[in-house]
C-alpha cells in the first residue's frame, strides 16, 4: 500500500521561502511520478509542479518553485522562493503509478495515491 507524508508547511512573509517535502513508502524510489497540486478555500485544485524524469510547472510558480527528487530518501521536495499570499492554500502530493519517464501528468485524476495536505500560509 503505498502512503504519502507531507510536510514543511507553515506561515511564512511574503517574499519568503518555505520547502515541502512528500516522503513516499511502498512504493520503490524513483518508480513513480509525482505532482504537487494545491487548493485554496473556494477554488478547485490546481496543479502546481510534477517531475517524472522531467520536471513540469504551472504558470504562477515557475521560476519561483522548484520539484526535485531524493531517492535515496523516497522523497520529493517543493522547495518555494518568493512567496506570494496568492500562494496560501493546502498543498497535497499525489503519485502516479504507471508512468512514462518522458511524459506529464499536470491533471489531478491521473494520480492515484494522495497524501494529506499541507497548509502554506503566506501574509501579505
Amino acid at each position: 500500500q503505498v502512503e504519502l507524508v507531507e510536510s514543511g508547511g507553515g506561515l511564512v512573509q511574503a517574499g519568503g521561502s518555505l520547502r515541502l517535502s512528500c516522503s513516499a513508502s511502498g512504493v520503490g524510489p524513483g518508480r513513480y511520478a509525482m505532482g504537487w497540486f494545491r487548493q485554496a478555500p473556494g477554488k478547485e485544485r490546481e496543479f502546481v509542479a510534477g517531475i517524472t524524469r522531467i520536471t513540469t510547472y504551472s504558470d504562477s510558480v515557475k521560476g519561483r518553485f522548484t520539484i526535485s527528487r531524493d531517492n535515496a530518501k523516497n522523497t520529493v521536495y517543493l522547495q518555494m522562493n518568493s512567496l506570494k499570499s496568492e500562494d496560501t492554500a493546502l498543498y497535497y502530493c499525489a503519485v502516479r503509478l504507471a508512468w512514462s519517464d518522458s511524459a506529464t501528468y499536470t491533471q489531478a485524476f491521473l494520480y492515484n495515491v494522495w497524501g494529506q495536505g499541507t497548509q502554506v500560509t503566506v501574509s501579505s
